[in-house]
C-alpha cells in the first residue's frame, strides 16, 4: 500500500517531450504525493553511445539513490538511514514500463509499488515479429540505397510499423534494438513488487493481450482496463487514470480533481 511518504518517479515512453504528462502529474500531486518525471537517457536526456537494459537499470538505481541523498531532511544518522531506505513508487509507460519491470526484478527492495501503463516487455517470437526485427537491422542500409526517394523510405518504415525507429538517431536505433531483444530474457514471474497494470482497451501498439499476460505472470498484480483508450490513456483519459492510481494507493481522502 502506497502512502504520501512514498515518492513517485515516472519513466516516460519513447518520446522526446514530457509536457503531456503534466495534467496527470498535477492530479496526483493534489492528493499529497511528491512526483518526479525522470528524463530518460537517449530520449529526454542525451547519451553518446547505445545503451542496453542493464545500463538503464543501473542509471535508474543511481537516480533514485541520489535523489534520496539530496532530499535528506535530518542530520541524525538513524533518521537519515530510515529516510534513505524509504521505498518509492515507480510508474512506467510503454518503454518506460520495460525499464521499470527490469528494475523491479533486480531491485525489489527499493520499490513500494510498480505501476505499469500499456507497458512494453512482452517478447513475441513469431514470423511477423522476426521479420520486423530483420527489417530493423537492415532498414538503414536499404534506406541509403533509396536515399533519393523519401517516399519509399517512409513506406519501408511503415512496414516495420515503428515511427519511433524512423525518427531515432543511429545511437537510439541500436538502443531500441537492444531493448527489444532484452524482452527475451525478461521473466515477469520474477516480479514480486505489488503491481498495478493500467491498459487502454484499444491499444494497437502494445495490445491488451499483453496486459492480460502480464497480469497472469506477475503474481501480485491487478489489471485495470481503460475503456475506449489506446496506447496512452494517461493523456486521453487523464482523470480515469489518475483515479485508478490514487484509489489503488489507498488515499483515505477523496480524490481531488477540481481546481
Amino acid at each position: 500500500m502506497g502512502t504520501i511518504n512514498n515518492k513517485i518517479f515516472i519513466l516516460h515512453g519513447w518520446t522526446y517531450s514530457t509536457e503531456k504528462w503534466n495534467p496527470l502529474i498535477d492530479l496526483i500531486k493534489k492528493n499529497g504525493f511528491e512526483v518526479e518525471m525522470l528524463n530518460v537517457p537517449g530520449l529526454t536526456e542525451k547519451i553518446d553511445k547505445p545503451w542496453n537494459i542493464n545500463d538503464y537499470v543501473e542509471w535508474l538505481k543511481q537516480k533514485i539513490d541520489n535523489q534520496k541523498v539530496n532530499n535528506l531532511t535530518t542530520s541524525n544518522v538513524a533518521d537519515a538511514i530510515k529516510q534513505f531506505n524509504n521505498k518509492v513508487i515507480l510508474i512506467g509507460h510503454s518503454n518506460g514500463g520495460r525499464i521499470a519491470l527490469n528494475f523491479a526484478i533486480k531491485h525489489p527492495e527499493k520499490l513500494e509499488k510498480l505501476i505499469l501503463i500499456d507497458s512494453a516487455g512482452i517478447y513475441r517470437n513469431n514470423l511477423v515479429i522476426r521479420f520486423k526485427r530483420m527489417l530493423f537491422k537492415s532498414i538503414s542500409k536499404v534506406g541509403k540505397k533509396f536515399s533519393s526517394s523519401q517516399k519509399l523510405k517512409n513506406i519501408l518504415y511503415k512496414i516495420v510499423g515503428e515511427s519511433d525507429y524512423k525518427n531515432a538517431n543511429p545511437i537510439m536505433k541500436q538502443t531500441m534494438l537492444n531493448l527489444i531483444n532484452s524482452d527475451k530474457s525478461l521473466s515477469l514471474n520474477k516480479v514480486t513488487v505489488p503491481t498495478l497494470i493500467i491498459w487502454g482497451e484499444n491499444d494497437q501498439t502494445t495490445p491488451l493481450s499483453d496486459g492480460k499476460l502480464m497480469n497472469k505472470l506477475i503474481k501480485n498484480s491487478k489489471l485495470n482496463i481503460v475503456d475506449n483508450a489506446k496506447h496512452s490513456p494517461m493523456f486521453t483519459h487523464t482523470s480515469d487514470v489518475a483515479e485508478i492510481i490514487i484509489k489503488n494507493l489507498n488515499i483515505e481522502n477523496s480524490m481531488k480533481i477540481g481546481n
